[in-house]
């Protein structure tokens, strides 16, 4: 496998926690209360992070030859 396709696939991986996030933080404000919206916005903004640093480690990686 080539270097520029391991890194679309890594950006697909931010991109699905990025759309993990925004569903979970969606569902602890307004479907789950106490403890379970808690956990569920902890998880929401580990994936926030974590897609975060993927994106940002893809994009500034550079182009690849």
């Amino acid at each position: 496998m080539s270097t520029s396709m391991l890194k679309m696939y890594i950006s697909f991986a931010g991109i699905i926690f990025m759309f993990l996030a925004v569903g979970l933080i969606l569902l602890s404000r307004y479907k789950l209360k106490g403890i379970f919206a808690g956990i569920a916005a902890f998880l929401a903004y580990i994936f926030l992070i974590a897609g975060g640093i993927i994106i940002f480690y893809i994009v500034f990686s550079g182009p690849t030859s």
